[in-house]
């Protein structure tokens, strides 16, 4: 078995902390979406297309289907993202 392969032996208390972040994983995206879209709003130039496309990935992440990130892709409008993760919030 190659180096990287080997199984990995946590601690009881690891797997709790590895679980809980499995466990939080889409809140954290989520998050990390209702951010990305402030800086939608304060991004310019090249920045902004870095930003758009962090964004693009966040949504990916949170499975939202294919047909409604080239949509929203496609408007590039921040207020239609932050309608997205309130719709994600409830």
């Amino acid at each position: 078995m190659s180096e990287s392969k080997k199984p990995q032996n946590y601690s009881p208390y690891q797997q709790k902390i590895i679980q809980r972040y499995y466990d939080n994983v889409g809140d954290l995206s989520t998050e990390k979406l209702a951010e990305l879209v402030g800086e939608l709003y304060l991004a310019e130039g090249k920045k902004k297309e870095r930003v758009w496309k962090q964004t693009e990935d966040a949504m990916r992440r949170l499975k939202v289907p294919e047909s409604r990130i080239t949509h929203l892709m496609t408007q590039k409008n921040p207020t239609l993202i932050a309608e997205l993760v309130k719709e994600l919030n409830k």
